[in-house]
């Protein structure tokens, strides 16, 4: 089959054209002229070169292809560098990705989104505090302000532009990954809670939780929903719930580090994030001062669906997709 994949060059997409291949299947990778090939140097795949910012190079990429997994998107958390990139890319580039898909032809999209996408969980208080009411599913929606949570508000707006082509009668199943770990995360070595925590970086933590998945869960569900997935669907690819203390401590028994004793409340940190912001490049902070806005929330995750009808296997355990990334990460 002859298959096409934006973010070829990425984290996720690199991966999936590794599995891809492995499969049987000719990839077509598409990636910018500036890109980083490593990950896929050595895979035979055919290189397109494009921008999902130029709609002509897009459709030009669509020839003679069945099926498409659009895996590229602006990663960042507050887009302050580059005003407009992260939505330009993410939302005007998967609408372009839609619009070439419905004029070729393809059989199926598989359009990778993000649990981001689908907003914060509720909070409501309970002994003074604010605690997670329960995991999210594929129900639910954005609820965040937009200007505080850019790259997800981008992910829902790509989602929308999805749903719109399936509207029109293109097939398109979307995949909502969590957080993934896992070797050959490119982009990130400096910015990884993995080498954050092996730097000795991390002094402190903070209330809240989050969702971590091995890359090739997030892979297999991929390759899960292409077959298996129900048109205009969501299918969150999770792994574990994890609380950041929890989350910290798995890291730090595999890179031998220590674990912070102080914990802060996460209310307390999400309210000092707009006074952080303006000091962010006089500061040498592990996250960056935007991400402080989402303190306090467990982003947990219910997988149930996934498993059901893509016919996933056990997730697997979070501990070896932390070995393997600190293993690349050092190598």
């Amino acid at each position: 089959m002859n298959v096409l994949v934006t973010g070829s060059t990425g984290f996720i997409g690199a991966q999936l054209c590794k599995a891809l291949v492995e499969r049987g299947h000719k990839v077509r990778a598409f990636h910018r002229a500036t890109s980083n090939l490593r990950l896929i140097a050595d895979l035979p795949v055919e290189h397109v070169v494009g921008d999902l910012t130029q709609p002509e190079t897009v459709r030009a990429a669509f020839t003679d292809i069945e099926v498409v997994f659009h895996v590229a998107a602006q990663f960042g958390s507050s887009g302050r560098d580059q005003p407009g990139r992260m939505y330009t890319v993410t939302v005007e580039g998967t609408r372009a990705v839609m619009q070439a898909a419905l004029e070729s032809g393809v059989r199926r999209v598989v359009h990778t989104s993000s649990v981001a996408a689908m907003g914060v969980p509720e909070r409501s208080p309970v002994d003074g505090e604010m605690n997670a009411i329960s995991s999210l599913d594929e129900s639910h929606t954005w609820n965040f302000r937009p200007d505080f949570w850019p790259f997800g508000y981008a992910k829902y707006l790509a989602e929308l532009e999805a749903q719109k082509a399936i509207a029109q009668g293109l097939d398109v199943v979307i995949v909502n990954p969590s957080v993934v770990f896992g070797a050959g995360d490119i982009y990130r070595q400096d910015s990884s809670i993995v080498m954050q925590v092996a730097r000795r970086k991390l002094n402190v933590l903070v209330e809240g939780g989050l969702n971590a998945v091995h890359i090739q869960d997030v892979v297999d569900g991929q390759l899960a929903a292409l077959e298996c997935g129900r048109t205009g669907e969501r299918y969150i690819l999770g792994g574990e719930n994890l609380s950041f203390v929890e989350l910290v401590r798995k890291i730090a028994a595999v890179v031998g580090a220590p674990v912070p004793n102080l914990v802060l409340p996460g209310d307390l940190v999400s309210s000092l994030a707009g006074v952080i912001l303006p000091l962010e490049p006089f500061l040498d902070l592990p996250v960056s001062a935007s991400d402080l806005r989402l303190a306090g929330y467990h982003f947990y995750y219910d997988t149930r669906k996934a498993q059901v009808e893509l016919g996933l296997l056990p997730p697997r355990p979070i501990t070896d997709a932390f070995t393997e990334a600190y293993q690349w990460f050092t190598q």
